[in-house]
């Protein structure tokens, strides 16, 4: 795949992500997918971004940098919300939190099969 091709497909997936759009992910996530070196699959994966959303009604995914190595993508995401309790094991409690992630895909066949994600949770620390 080309650059142009995979940031498309990139861009696509946050939109679905976003929209929570959850019948449109298997466009975008491999059967095998893998988190964090761990196979969770497309339906674990799926439940774990339902859970974020549950947990952070107001998450919305923004795309701070974006860089391409086909076929690894690379990213930093920035989050502004309020999550409504506990978030990465700290008591966010309904206070407004703004933090980054940086996070690494591999993808095959135009569908994300790898995923390494990087939470700064001290930046979470430091608002509480």
């Amino acid at each position: 795949m080309i650059k142009t091709d995979l940031f498309g497909i990139y861009r696509e997936y946050i939109a679905c992500l976003n929209q929570q759009d959850w019948p449109r992910l298997e466009q975008f996530i491999g059967d095998g997918v893998s988190y964090n070196g761990q196979r969770v699959g497309l339906q674990k994966y799926r439940e774990m971004l339902e859970r974020d959303f549950d947990a952070i009604p107001d998450l919305y995914f923004d795309i701070q940098l974006l860089i391409c190595e086909p076929p690894y993508l690379a990213s930093r995401l920035r989050f502004d919300c309020t999550p409504k309790g506990e978030i990465f094991g700290l008591p966010v409690n309904g206070k407004r939190v703004s933090f980054t992630e940086n996070v690494f895909y591999e993808l095959r066949e135009g569908k994300i099969e790898n995923v390494w994600s990087v939470i700064d949770k001290a930046a979470i620390e430091a608002q509480l």
